[in-house]
């Protein structure tokens, strides 16, 4: 399926010494989920990660995705599409997992001013905008956030306990993270959204 982008399940697991436990690596465009006492970590600049958990089992996960540049006009862009899927997915491989919806709670993180090629709008400002009124039709409920701003951000999640620590990166060494979004960014300009997805109850 060339020119599609689609959110892919995360596959960077490693040891993570610091925790002490399994943590999994997700970068713009990816997503991990578990049932087990794990740490999910990204770092976000205009990206945004929501971290949804089952607060009853601990059954929890992280996206990272870009709303990409689009008419954002239309009531149904592109744009506003890709996020859907980035959401949807995440939430329907929770309620698989065994998480009840009626417990889903969220924390979100990103949607900082770190990408200046972005004329229209602020992506990141779309970004963090996007996943509140998201989330708020969903009624899912925002138990916390750390969204705009001017920096990026790295994120570690424990969804098994809900925790989140954020660092906030006042000095970047060098433009990875710029370089990784923008990449991101104009993959998903280059694309189209595959398939349809329903959240199920």
């Amino acid at each position: 399926m060339s020119g599609v982008l689609n959110e892919h399940f995360a596959t960077n697991v490693y040891f993570d010494r610091t925790f002490d436990r399994d943590a999994a690596k997700i970068l713009p465009g990816e997503y991990y989920y578990t049932g087990k006492d794990m740490l999910i970590v990204t770092v976000l600049g205009s990206c945004v990660s929501a971290c949804i958990r089952d607060r009853v089992s601990g059954v929890g996960g992280m996206n990272h995705f870009m709303l990409p540049e689009g008419d954002t006009d239309s009531p149904v862009s592109a744009s506003a599409r890709y996020g859907t899927y980035a959401m949807e997915i995440l939430i329907n491989d929770l309620l698989k997992a065994g998480a009840r919806r009626e417990n889903l709670e969220a924390k979100v993180f990103g949607g900082g001013k770190v990408l200046q090629g972005f004329v229209n709008m602020n992506v990141g400002e779309r970004n963090a905008q996007f996943v509140r009124n998201f989330l708020k039709t969903e009624n899912i409920r925002i138990v916390a956030e750390d969204l705009n701003d001017v920096h990026p951000r790295k994120v570690y999640y424990f969804p098994r306990s809900g925790k989140v620590l954020v660092k906030k990166l006042r000095q970047l060494n060098n433009n990875t993270l710029v370089n990784r979004e923008q990449d991101y960014a104009n993959r998903l300009q280059a694309s189209n959204v595959s398939g349809d997805i329903e959240l199920f109850s």
